[in-house]
């Protein structure tokens, strides 16, 4: 799994032998069971994760039900607000799959980043990336129907068509399971003409 990291580190920066050791010197790599939950509703963390292997999700439980905001697969970090805002978390962190990750903390992040200042650099332009995903993501989805969100779905991550249970699928695409079936037998009929 080191490989899968470095490999993806080298991305962005080159490591020297040095460099490797240090990251393996934290002890961040860890296996998870499916259906493990990470972090939970009103909990406090300073973890953050990266997954080489999996998938994780983020959701609420408002009125009892399950609101699925985020899946992150292969090569995506999971940085909980809470962890920033040290606040409970507002919302749970589980595994939807048994997973490989990696587990680091802000001191680990302040050490590293001190004795070699190439992942400061690194850790900036993966955090600017991912805003301006996350900002690009948000605006599709404000701006286009539920038909056009699983066509996007199906067209940027088709593996979690597979992947993730019906109902989480739909709680992501901000519709009801039973819609998300008519919806898939529309699509296909429409193929199919």
């Amino acid at each position: 799994m080191k490989n899968i990291l470095f490999d993806f580190i080298s991305k962005y920066v080159s490591l020297t032998e040095e460099e490797q050791q240090a990251i393996l010197d934290l002890d961040i790599f860890r296996s998870v069971r499916k259906g493990t939950i990470l972090l939970k509703e009103g909990q406090r963390s300073k973890e953050s994760y990266f997954v080489l292997k999996g998938c994780i999700r983020t959701y609420y439980i408002l009125d009892g039900e399950e609101k699925t905001t985020a899946f992150y697969t292969e090569m995506e970090a999971v940085t909980p607000h809470c962890v920033i805002s040290k606040m409970p978390s507002e919302y749970y962190v589980s595994c939807l799959e048994d997973s490989i990750i990696t587990v680091s903390n802000a001191d680990m992040e302040v050490a590293i980043n001190g004795k070699f200042p190439k992942f400061e650099t690194m850790c900036r332009i993966l955090s600017e990336e991912r805003l301006a995903q996350q900002q690009i993501d948000f605006d599709k989805f404000k701006t286009s129907s539920p038909e056009q969100r699983y066509l996007d779905l199906l067209n940027s991550r088709p593996d979690l068509i597979q992947r993730v249970p019906q109902h989480q699928l739909a709680s992501f695409l901000g519709v009801k399971p039973q819609s998300l079936s008519r919806l898939r037998a529309r699509i296909l009929e429409k193929n199919k003409a």
